[in-house]
């Protein structure tokens, strides 16, 4: 028979246990918004949502190898050239994004792709592998370091030629699979936190 002092503790850790993942699924949540708010004003080259999103002491390596800081990416922003009605307009999106909270601290994984349409109708499509590490002050998130890394046009075309002749995944009995915002495909595990799968098992 469990003791008094034996029941205690185990009592003690379920909910020690419970509010570690709850704190864990709320950052994640937290972390996915500012991510999908960033891109979408990334797109329109918004200051404000820079200077949110970059910590003061950020360190930048750029996919073109070159290393700089948050005022070094800042001073680019601001100096783009304002809009106009015929440039091309880009949009960002992020696929499977993975979220490692670590109290206080992050890492954020994705893809980030970017489509740009141009003046003529034709569009163009980059994708990058993106790490953010993030730190949370102050109550709230910003990125303190950030590798990007260029996935090459061939590296592209082979993943989906792979993709498109792999056989359909096969679903679990009994697991619920959801579409996320950004097209995604999921479901929630044991401790609520969602496992990305093939989005062909949304379908």
């Amino acid at each position: 028979m469990m003791t008094n002092r034996a029941f205690a503790f185990v009592v003690a850790v379920l909910i020690f246990g419970g509010s570690i993942s709850a704190q864990s699924a709320k950052s994640t949540a937290e972390l996915t918004s500012l991510l999908n708010e960033f891109l979408a004003g990334a797109g329109r080259n918004d200051v404000a949502i820079h200077e949110k999103f970059w910590a003061d002491d950020l360190i930048y390596t750029r996919s073109a190898g070159a290393r700089i800081n948050k005022e070094e990416l800042m001073k680019g922003v601001r100096s783009a050239p304002a809009p106009k009605p015929d440039d091309p307009v880009t949009t960002y999106t992020a696929e499977d994004v993975q979220v490692k909270t670590y109290g206080s601290t992050a890492v954020v994984a994705f893809k980030l792709v970017g489509k740009t349409v141009k003046g003529d109708g034709s569009t163009d499509v980059s994708e990058f592998f993106n790490t953010g590490t993030f730190v949370r002050r102050d109550r709230h998130w910003q990125a303190v370091a950030w590798q990007a890394t260029a996935i090459p046009k061939q590296q592209r075309q082979t993943a989906a030629a792979e993709v498109r002749t792999e056989p359909k995944p096969t679903k679990v009995p009994g697991r619920t699979y959801v579409r996320g915002s950004q097209g995604g495909c999921y479901y929630l595990n044991a401790i609520g936190k969602k496992t990305y799968v093939n989005k062909d098992l949304c379908s």
